[in-house]
């Protein structure tokens, strides 16, 4: 099939080629012609055919010319353009688009669908680092404001003494919350890294969800939570860590958002080469717009919530990410004051690529 391509193509190269000679003699023949009357003078034979063919000769010589210089003057602009982006996006400023005419099959297109592609790129990327320190500016400023704010309270000798321990504990809870914090964030940058060990393994997932509901049975109990078990006896292929920080993550927020004397309920659910695991709480629900955001960093779907209880809305970024590095996937379903379930569904078996590589 190329080939039919290429010989089509060359076949009618050189129709055009046969076309603008033709052109090119009928107009040699006349101007020579008129030159003959205007000098009184009419060679005959060779001489005539020698200057119709010398006459070819210079039109197609001045075409290739102009066509050349044309061409160039063209390129040179493009290129000109092209560079001038390219020193644009190297200062910072992504608003950048080409709006140069090229097929994008050839490579003068792609270059240029490549640049616009980056720029838009950059921009986004640009975008997220903004609402990054944005976001961490804010987090850290509110425990900073309270510590502050408290600290100079203590400085009240007349503080009475129940005071003085309230304030305490407060700067307390909220020092620990800008720990909490400062490791979510080292945690979340170093997964997203190409250097955080990655260690998966055969080990048995049931297991790992009996050892972390019992890690946090002093929570559930304080709340007076059922916790219903539904798991097999299921191996997977997968960093046994990293998957602990999943389950943690996602229990600790059933526990924390289910009323007291509620119902939790861990499900396995198998199929060909996956398995999926399903956190069901009676808890206080998401809105369909808290449940669009979640995954996102800092984002919190109950801010009076999460201020209570330390969160830093870093949590489910960070689940999100360790699943992608194993290849699955990362769900959830909620109604607002009825329920809440997240599923993970992980390949049993796979080569485990990292997502970030």
């Amino acid at each position: 099939m190329r080939r039919l391509k290429n010989s089509l193509k060359l076949f009618l190269i050189l129709m055009l080629l046969l076309t603008i000679s033709i052109v090119f003699a009928f107009i040699s023949y006349h101007i020579t012609s008129w030159l003959y009357d205007w000098l009184g003078k009419h060679p005959q034979g060779f001489l005539l055919q020698l200057w119709t063919v010398v006459g070819v000769f210079v039109l197609f010589t001045c075409t290739v010319i102009i066509t050349f210089l044309v061409g160039l003057k063209k390129q040179r602009y493009y290129w000109n353009t092209i560079v001038d982006a390219l020193s644009r996006i190297a200062k910072g400023d992504f608003t950048v688009k080409l709006d140069l005419k090229a097929d994008d099959k050839d490579q003068f297109g792609q270059l240029i669908h490549g640049i616009n592609h980056m720029a838009v790129e950059l921009g986004e990327m640009e975008r997220m680092r903004q609402e990054f320190i944005s976001n961490v500016s804010h987090e850290i400023q509110s425990p900073l404001t309270s510590i502050n704010g408290f600290a100079k309270a203590l400085k009240n000798i007349d503080l009475p003494e129940d005071k003085r321990q309230q304030y305490l504990a407060i700067i307390e809870m909220e020092s620990n919350r800008l720990s909490k914090i400062s490791d979510n964030l080292l945690k979340l940058t170093s997964l997203e890294s190409q250097h955080h060990p990655f260690e998966p393994r055969h080990y048995r997932l049931d297991k790992q969800l009996r050892n972390v509901v019992l890690a946090l049975e002093p929570t559930w109990l304080a709340k007076n939570i059922e916790m219903d078990l539904q798991l097999e006896n299921i191996s997977v292929m997968a960093d046994e860590d990293l998957m602990n920080q999943v389950w943690m993550n996602l229990l600790s927020n059933s526990i924390k958002f289910s009323p007291t004397a509620g119902i939790i309920t861990i499900s396995m659910t198998k199929q060909i080469d996956t398995i999926t695991i399903a956190i069901h709480d009676n808890g206080i629900g998401l809105t369909t717009e808290q449940q669009n955001h979640v995954f996102e960093r800092f984002y919190k779907a109950d801010q009076s919530r999460t201020a209570e209880n330390g969160g830093s809305g870093l949590g489910l970024s960070i689940v999100k990410k360790i699943v992608d590095m194993h290849n699955g996937t990362i769900t959830v379903e909620s109604k607002l004051a009825e329920f809440t379930t997240f599923f993970v569904t992980l390949p049993l078996e796979t080569n485990m690529t990292r997502a970030n590589e």
